[in-house]
């Protein structure tokens, strides 16, 4: 019972299995229950955060890497890469645990899809080519805003 729970449902916990267990008829203990799970080769590990990708993403993803899959350097080297991060400020960061195998980090099942979400925070904003890069760091009250800052264009 606990091995197939935490197979369908690797993020729950140990006082979740302690509970089952429980209205099943058993007591046992936190620790009894990792025991089982540790000789199967699993360990609690903090869950990945991962961006949350619908499947429609995942689909153009793919059909951007397959058109241009056999561009020339020539091209990429004209390509401007960029990227922006949201750090909280203020809030709390919880971090979740999950049983996993240790080659399984990113599967699905163990990950925390992430999504923005309004609040103090400060936006990390970063731009890169093959001859240099441009970095900034703005305050951003709203971060629903999503401007790129003026003294970059």
């Amino acid at each position: 019972m606990i091995m197939r729970t935490v197979r369908n449902q690797p993020k729950t916990t140990r006082e979740d299995l302690v509970n089952d267990l429980k209205e099943a008829g058993t007591i046992v203990t936190k620790k009894t229950i990792g025991n089982p799970l540790r000789r199967e080769g699993l360990k609690s590990c903090s869950t990945c955060k991962v961006s949350l990708l619908k499947k429609a993403h995942v689909q153009a993803r793919l059909k951007f890497a397959k058109e241009n899959l056999n561009d020339s350097e020539e091209i990429w080297v004209k390509v401007l890469w960029s990227d922006k991060t949201n750090i909280k400020l203020f809030g709390i960061n919880s971090t979740r645990c999950v049983w996993r195998r240790g080659n399984a980090a990113y599967d699905p099942k163990n990950t925390i899809p992430t999504v923005k979400h309004g609040g103090g925070n400060i936006m990390l904003w970063e731009a890169f080519f093959c001859l240099g890069d441009r970095t900034t760091s703005q305050h951003q009250r709203d971060d629903r805003r999503g401007h790129v800052p003026s003294n970059l264009g």
